[in-house]
C-alpha cells in the first residue's frame, strides 16, 4: 500500500511501517522482460529437410548413395567410422569420403560442384551412439562439402 491513514495520534497520522513494493515490482518486471529478449535461444544449425510422407526419393540408377556408418566401441572406447564397408580414421575422414562418393556417383565425376550439392550421403547409427557423436560426423561430412546429407532409419526388427 502507498500509504495508511489512520485516526490517533497527535498529528493525525501514524507512522506507516509497511514497505512500498510497487516500484520493486515495477523493476523486476521491467528486469525479467529484458532477460526474455537479451537471452540467446537454444538452437542448432543443423538443417533438416524432410520429404513429405510416402514419396521416394529418386536416385540416378548409375548413382548409388553413400552410407556413412558410426559404431561406437564397446566400453565408450571410442568410435568407429564406415564409409561403404570401408573402415576410416578420422586423419583419412576427408580424402576417403571424396574417393568414395566419387566411385558411387559416377554421373558426377566433372563435376564437383554437382557432386557436392547432389551426392546423396547417409548417415548410419544406432541408438546407443551418442546424439553429439552423430551431429559432429555430420557437421565434419558438411565441412567437407556436401549439402545432402540424411539420416539413415531403419525399421526395428520384430
Amino acid at each position: 500500500m502507498a500509504g495508511k491513514l489512520g485516526g490517533g495520534g497527535k498529528k493525525g497520522l501514524s507512522p506507516n511501517a509497511e514497505p512500498n513494493v510497487i516500484p520493486f515490482i515495477d523493476i523486476m518486471l521491467v528486469l525479467l522482460i529484458i532477460f526474455m529478449v537479451a537471452a540467446p535461444l537454444p538452437t542448432v544449425d543443423v538443417k533438416v529437410d524432410l520429404p513429405p510422407p510416402g514419396n521416394v526419393v529418386y536416385v540416378k540408377p548409375e548413382d548409388s548413395p553413400t552410407v556413412v556408418k558410426l559404431v561406437e566401441a564397446p566400453g565408450g572406447a571410442g568410435q568407429y567410422i564406415y564409409i561403404g564397408d570401408v573402415g576410416v580414421t578420422k586423419d583419412a575422414f576427408e580424402t576417403q569420403l571424396m574417393t568414395i562418393v566419387a566411385q558411387n556417383n559416377p554421373s558426377f565425376r566433372g563435376s564437383y560442384s554437382d557432386m557436392f550439392e547432389k551426392a546423396k550421403i547417409f548417415v548410419d547409427a544406432d541408438m546407443q551412439t551418442p546424439y553429439f557423436n552423430v551431429i559432429g560426423l555430420i557437421n565434419d561430412i558438411d565441412t567437407v562439402g556436401f549439402k545432402s546429407v540424411s539420416l539413415l532409419v531403419k525399421e526395428e526388427e520384430s
